[in-house]
């Protein structure tokens, strides 16, 4: 099987044999070695094809891999599965700016698109802490969100085109441009946020914007989850449709990350209940600044807002978001950590968390509880450290974060996946009739079920 692969990619294109140990399962957990039969590197669609037509023909299970910043176990590795990364499809073929469009290969790197498209004075709007690792792939293949989902919506909304292999080789390709295409079943859509279950994602269009000529970004605190509502709803009226991030931390998850570098010493003081981080992003600086500035005021006569700093240039604009994205800060201070993302009605977020919280406290082996998260959408994001590891008390803090989910019209994951520490809680957030047309769905574009197996659907 291995010296098929070889050569329809090359040897140099094949780590086998102990070599692919040499590789690791998640970017943070580097001593953790890849355990599988081989890691494969296709350079294009055409060879990822062949691969997959012989996997297919051999019952050949199969794991996609991108950046390896997965939350939720995708990219855990098997003994009996061969992984393909798409860390050598990398090419940007196309940045089209009459069309404000990009299109390009799976495994680039977010940050990089986004620095390709800024020198042609465009913008993609995807941000979030891993755009530095993360690969445009993955980021599809999981529909992620981020720190601008406000404004322009979940990655799901950016895809124009999509080109993607099935479990047997076929290639099914949509590269168009256009954002209005409503001739039958929109298929790509299939493949956005399947995690890479049904095909392999190769390449895609994505929708760019016009680069804003300003961007302004406040930090702000508050005295309670109401006032945090009421703001979030007088700053996106003021602002009539600038408004692209409104991220909320609790007291002490500011006060950890804060504390945690001489860098943030000059943001505000630990001492309020809430903390905002507002971005806007314009035409006119001077005006938007002076706008968002009029509004902090406002804000503060209105006594919505306890204290606030309006990021005077570049510099401090960096500090601020730079402690926004430094959330590592956070999963290193116990030797154990479990994260969540998940989504509810932005009214009961806080009480929700209150309550979490509490539960979680009274467990002796939980150490710290972070919260923060993307409010005006209605993303909460836990950090819990932990002492102990074991599968009993990791089932002890999933069952308090998500008991109340269903009830509450809430979704266990909001950007990060299923992959397969989440999948038997997908019940909280999907009906049986819906899990049971995911199944069908799944069964028929991966029949031999050797595409991710074992990941997204419940057994």
């Amino acid at each position: 099987m291995v010296d098929t692969l070889k050569k329809i990619v090359g040897e140099d294109s094949v780590l086998s044999d102990g070599k692919e140990k040499s590789r690791f399962d998640h970017i943070w957990k580097t001593d953790i070695p890849t355990n599988a039969l081989a890691v494969v590197f296709p350079k294009d669609t055409d060879e990822l094809s062949s691969i997959m037509k012989v996997c297919f023909e051999n019952n050949q299970k199969i794991l996609v891999q991108g950046g390896l910043t997965n939350l939720v176990g995708s990219t855990k590795t098997f003994k009996d599965e061969i992984i393909v990364s798409l860390d050598r499809m990398n090419k940007i073929e196309e940045i089209d700016e009459k069309s404000r469009t990009i299109m390009l290969q799976s495994g680039v790197i977010v940050e990089d698109a986004i620095n390709a498209v800024n020198e042609k004075d465009l913008l993609l709007p995807l941000n979030f802490g891993a755009k530095g690792s993360a690969q445009i792939g993955g980021v599809v293949s999981t529909n992620a969100g981020g720190l601008r989902v406000l404004k322009y919506g979940m990655t799901r909304g950016l895809v124009l085109g999509l080109e993607a292999v099935l479990s047997n080789g076929e290639i099914i390709s949509s590269m168009k441009k256009v954002i209005k295409d409503n001739s039958g079943y929109d298929l790509k859509q299939i493949f956005i946020g399947s995690e890479g279950t049904l095909g392999i994602i190769t390449k895609v269009i994505l929708k760019l914007e016009e680069k804003p000529e300003s961007r302004c970004s406040a930090l702000v605190a508050l005295k309670n989850y109401d006032n945090v509502v009421n703001l979030l709803k007088f700053i996106e009226k003021g602002l009539s449709g600038t408004l692209t991030g409104f991220e909320l931390m609790w007291n002490n998850t500011y006060k950890t990350m804060r504390d945690s570098s001489e860098n943030y010493s000059p943001l505000l003081p630990s001492i309020h209940p809430f903390y905002v981080f507002i971005e806007s992003l314009g035409s006119d600086l001077n005006s938007d600044f002076d706008k968002l500035s009029e509004l902090i005021s406002k804000a503060a006569e209105k006594n919505l807002i306890e204290d606030a700093i309006l990021a005077q240039n570049e510099r401090e604009q960096k500090i601020i978001w730079d402690m926004r994205e430094d959330v590592s800060v956070l999963a290193k201070k116990s030797k154990f950590d479990q994260h969540f993302d998940i989504s509810l009605p932005i009214p009961i977020i806080d009480n929700e968390v209150q309550v979490a919280t509490k539960k979680l406290k009274k467990l002796s082996f939980v150490e710290h509880v972070f919260t923060f998260g993307h409010v005006a959408d209605g993303n909460i994001h836990f950090i819990i450290g932990k002492n102990d590891n074991s599968t009993k008390n990791t089932e002890k803090v999933n069952q308090i974060i998500y008991s109340n989910l269903k009830e509450n019209g809430g979704s266990v994951s909001a950007e990060h996946g299923i992959g397969l520490d989440k999948k038997k809680y997908l019940y909280t957030s999907r009906s049986a009739e819906e899990i049971k047309l995911m199944k069908t769905l799944k069964e028929i574009l991966d029949p031999k079920n050797i595409l991710n197996p074992g990941r997204v659907i419940p057994d």
